[in-house]
């Protein structure tokens, strides 16, 4: 059940002391997270059954924060409360946000990463997604039976330095160790056993919620 397991070089193991890790996939529109279960990697679900979690989160006026369906159902009648796809703001100035004119929310132009102001004060991009991850992390500690080690964390090819180390702040924030910070197009590549295939080139195509990108690797046999 555990998609990491550490031990010391030269022993095993032993059934109380594996370590838990798991692979969040942290989505513009829905966010995931995963595990391995007798060598397959399986998503995780909530107590309802369901895999995907919107990348909504809701700031209530009594101090309450809603994640996922709930936060989404009060996009409506709360938008400036209610934050969609913050992954879009990570490790951006208010400069780099497209359309942020047209959008329903109070942003605050302050040095570095844009801010939203809500009903609970001026929230970070970095703030708003530790809230998913802390989300994800307690579905995986309660479906797993134990707290995790760390995690992997798949971003887009394209992130940047700045958008990369937001991701890992909202993770510690979220008190989340993260092992490593992954490609999207090479976790795809991972999965369907294409570090292992011949030499060649592929086209990976992401068709993200928010996002379609299209990653050419090319993939050559290591030199003994």
């Amino acid at each position: 059940m555990a998609l990491l397991q550490i031990s010391e070089p030269g022993m095993s193991a032993e059934p109380h002391k594996h370590r838990l890790a798991a692979g969040i996939d942290l989505g513009t529109t829905n966010s995931l997270v995963a595990t391995v279960r007798n060598g397959i990697a399986v998503c995780l679900p909530d107590e309802e059954g369901r895999t995907m979690l919107p990348s909504v989160v809701r700031y209530r006026a009594d101090g309450g924060v809603e994640v996922g369906q709930g936060a989404a159902r009060a996009h409506a009648t709360d938008p400036k409360n209610t934050i969609i796809s913050a992954k879009r703001f990570m490790g951006r100035g208010l400069k780099d946000v497209a359309h942020a004119e047209s959008m329903p929310y109070d942003f605050t132009d302050t040095e570095g990463m844009v801010r939203l102001r809500t009903v609970q004060g001026v929230k970070s991009p970095v703030e708003i997604s530790a809230e998913i991850l802390r989300a994800l992390a307690a579905r995986a500690t309660a479906s797993l039976g134990g707290e995790l080690t760390g995690v992997v964390i798949t971003v887009p090819a394209y992130f940047d330095d700045a958008q990369r180390q937001a991701t890992k702040d909202a993770a510690t924030l979220a008190g989340l160790n993260v092992l490593r910070l992954l490609n999207e197009p090479t976790a795809a590549a991972v999965a369907y056993g294409l570090d292992n295939a011949s030499e060649g080139v592929y086209a990976i195509y992401d068709l993200g919620g928010g996002t379609f990108d299209l990653s050419i690797l090319k993939l050559s046999r290591a030199a003994c």
